[in-house]
């Protein structure tokens, strides 16, 4: 049991660590968005469709960069799940518990 909490403490270290990472990251990549909007906006010698696939790219990236927080979040709820006490540990599928299974399948057919 001692096992199961520290790796609940673990995990929610890991995500605390990961959202403050992200949210951080998160700031400089709106401000680098914004710089090279503006950046574009004040280049008059700037082709218009560079400025359609600059305006491409961070859409893509955006997007890029929110799927990835959202399967990132998704796989922490997993995680969690995986620890919730009627759902937890002590109910998923280890080689250990399949062996000890096993041994008491064959003990009741030799009976």
């Amino acid at each position: 049991m001692a096992q199961t909490k520290m790796a609940k403490q673990i995990t929610g270290f890991y995500k605390t660590t990961f959202d403050s990472s992200f949210n951080t990251i998160t700031m400089l990549r709106e401000y680098t968005e914004k710089s090279i909007t503006l950046s574009l906006v004040r280049s008059p010698w700037f082709p218009e469709e560079g400025r359609k696939l600059v305006g491409e790219w961070l859409k893509v990236y955006r997007k890029g960069y929110d799927d990835f927080k959202v399967a990132a979040d998704e796989q922490y709820r997993k995680m969690e799940m995986l620890f919730h006490k009627d759902n937890g540990a002590d109910s998923v599928e280890t080689p250990e518990k399949a062996d000890k299974d096993q041994g008491a399948q064959k003990t009741k057919k030799a009976k």
